[in-house]
């Protein structure tokens, strides 16, 4: 899966992390989260054969038994990022070697050489506040505190009636999240818009869509994210709103048992945009709708995101939709302070 070498370090073997090695890291998960996610990790594993490019991935042994793990996806663009990072979703060790023998350290140490080594200077992950043992690893071994709001709302809420304001723009920022100019921002607003189910077929119409947000083509981005929307999960969460027949704007998201920890299924929503031509219109809501009434008769409960602390047209039309300050803080780590 990996191009890199086995290294030895700290009396440990890094390797990368093989298909064989699942039962093995499903129970090093298990016995310290109290869950068995062999789904998730089996599809992470399965995601990262098909496409080496998008993980970093390794495995620790000591004295030839499996003794802890680290996953990472690598990204570009999501939540309005603008460069490639990695995303640290799990990482584990060995119940008996947990501390004092330096297998997290030496596996976050070897993940950070080979994302350097790949041209990637950041990562980032999150963390519940209540885990004090987590977050205590994580502080030292130099994350410090992202300026970003981890946010979330419950599926199953209806949308919120938005009263009449004037439309906004949100000069800057990568998405247009549109206010209408009325108070139809509630449950149904889908109806008005026509809101499908993404298809291979609308990988053009979004790059070009995306392009007159952002300025820039990221035709290789989608086409990964659509990929994974398409092919790692058997649901599909990514939709695109029309108007006059043609893509007005789309959001992305996807449905995950395991990321960062979660021990329930929920929904990450991290790419929406909408067509700056159909501004102020109603798109972004209509999509927000259609996405929870999805999530909704999926019993997915409830769907989470992340957002720049100084986005606030972007914060304040999802405060309208009901979103809310998570217990998660988004941890950061320059890489060339990595272990």
């Amino acid at each position: 899966m990996e191009a890199e070498t086995d290294v030895l370090t700290e009396g440990l073997r890094l390797r990368p992390l093989d298909r064989a090695d699942l039962g093995a890291l499903v129970a090093i998960d298990r016995a310290s989260s109290g869950r068995a996610r062999q789904g998730f990790f089996a599809r992470r594993l399965d995601h990262a054969a098909r496409d080496p490019d998008a993980f970093a991935a390794f495995a620790a042994e000591r004295s030839g038994s499996f003794a802890g793990f680290v996953f990472a996806r690598i990204t570009e663009g999501e939540f309005g990022a603008t460069s490639r990072e990695a995303s640290l979703d799990a990482i584990g060790v060995d119940p008996a070697l947990a501390r004092g023998h330096g297998v997290g350290r030496a596996l976050l140490g070897h993940l950070a050489a080979a994302l350097r080594a790949r041209g990637i200077g950041e990562l980032s992950t999150q963390v519940d506040w209540t885990d004090p043992a987590l977050l205590g690893f994580f502080s030292r071994t130099g994350f410090t505190l992202e300026p970003r709001i981890v946010l979330r709302r419950s599926s199953g809420d209806p949308l919120p009636v938005v009263a009449p304001t004037a439309p906004y723009t949100t000069e800057g920022d990568e998405t247009d999240y549109s206010r209408t100019r009325d108070d139809a921002a509630r449950l149904l607003a889908h109806d008005r818009l026509p809101v499908r189910s993404m298809t291979r077929e609308d990988l053009e119409a979004i790059v070009a869509l995306d392009r007159r947000i952002t300025g820039r083509s990221r035709a290789a981005y989608y086409a990964g994210k659509l990929d994974a929307a398409l092919g790692e999960s058997g649901v599909r969460m990514s939709l695109v709103a029309e108007r006059d027949g043609q893509p007005a704007g789309f959001i992305m998201a996807r449905v995950d048992f395991g990321e960062f920890g979660h021990t329930e299924p929920e929904a990450v929503m991290d790419t929406i945009g909408v067509d700056p031509r159909h501004g102020h219109k109603g798109v972004a809501t209509a999509l927000l709708s259609q996405l929870l009434t999805n999530l909704a008769a999926l019993r997915t409960e409830s769907v989470r995101t992340e957002v720049g602390w100084n986005r606030f047209g972007l914060l304040s039309f999802l405060e309208r939709m009901g979103f809310r300050p998570h217990r998660r803080l988004a941890l950061r780590l320059g890489l060339d302070r990595a272990p």
